[in-house]
């Protein structure tokens, strides 16, 4: 495309041009464009000029379009209704669009949200793609580069990594979808449950345990391990694995004890033969949050699928809509 060509073209001439096609008479397109019909004579002549072609001929029965005009003018409507979509405010309709949109997420986010609300997208917006991704340490910076459109991840995986919500990188916005809390998992028949049983379950029996652990971030450590640190304790982790299937495997499969949130620990316990334990200590709550970029704050596209998401997961925790606020980079 030669811009510099193009910016020497008066677009209201092309206007004008598609009245002239529609009328075939002067007197009439200077009547619907609101100009005297000299003025639109001239505009003509100076569109003449510009493509270099006479694009009409007087004859007893009105104007006739040469060959040049007759193909502009198959043209012409699509590239005219083209411009005007340009003019309008932004607009989705979802019933109709073919949009793709790209999340990355936690691993235990594809379990315990996605299917509250990704048949809702898909039944109102049959025609768009949602690739989703899993969510890494590179997925913050993806978000600010637009390489992805959505993030859903928790905020304490790591107190010392940026998903502490004060530390959101510039133009970052996040929305809380929920709050959980950790527990942990051990197989049936695990020879600590009789001593558990017994109300002998507490921080220094769980610290003499040996655990499994997942990395998230590429990190081995979690908040609850920069927690227990501040005191000057420390987890035995026995073993890391990449995701929590595989965690909950392990755990099924030997001594080892498994701490995660508790909206997973339900799934995990439809697969294998494990036992859910309270954790023995207090411990902050842990969030998962739906993140954006604050260039997207008012694109009624990434808006509804915000509002999507937000609304199904509310209704699917049972909580009040209102608790779910909006924020922005700090």
């Amino acid at each position: 495309m030669n811009l510099d060509n193009l910016a020497r073209i008066d677009l209201n001439l092309l206007v004008m041009l598609q009245v002239l096609l529609e009328e075939r008479s002067v007197t009439r397109a200077a009547s619907r464009l609101h100009l005297s019909q000299s003025a639109l004579s001239k505009s003509l002549n100076r569109l003449r000029d510009t493509l270099g072609d006479p694009l009409f001929i007087r004859t007893a029965h009105g104007l006739k379009p040469t060959a040049h005009a007759a193909l502009l003018g198959q043209q012409l409507p699509d590239m005219l209704q083209g411009l005007y979509q340009l003019t309008q405010p932004p607009s989705f309709n979802p019933a109709s669009s073919r949009r793709q949109f790209s999340f990355a997420m936690v691993e235990s986010a594809y379990e315990t949200l996605l299917p509250y609300f990704i048949g809702p997208l898909l039944n109102n917006a049959p025609n768009l793609r949602l690739d989703s991704y899993l969510w890494t340490e590179k997925s913050l910076s993806s978000l600010q580069k637009g390489q992805i459109d959505f993030g859903i991840t928790g905020r304490d995986i790591n107190p010392q990594s940026d998903l502490i919500i004060d530390r959101l990188p510039e133009g970052i916005a996040h929305q809380t979808l929920f709050t959980d809390h950790q527990v942990c998992l051990v197989r049936q028949g695990h020879p600590m449950l009789s001593a558990i049983r017994n109300h002998q379950w507490d921080l220094d029996i769980y610290l003499e345990m040996s655990h499994v652990q997942v990395r998230c971030e590429g990190n081995e450590w979690w908040a609850l391990d920069y927690f227990l640190a501040k005191s000057g304790q420390r987890r035995h982790l026995s073993t890391t694995v990449p995701d929590f299937y595989g965690a909950a495997s392990v755990c099924a499969h030997s001594d080892l004890i498994f701490t995660l949130p508790s909206s997973f620990a339900a799934h995990a316990r439809k697969l294998y033969a494990l036992e859910e334990l309270p954790l023995p200590f207090d411990f902050h709550s842990l969030a998962y949050v739906l993140l954006w970029h604050e260039r997207n704050d008012d694109e009624p596209g990434h808006k509804w699928i915000r509002e999507t998401i937000c609304k199904r997961v509310a209704q699917a925790v049972n909580l009040p809509e209102t608790q779910l606020s909006v924020s922005g980079s700090a």
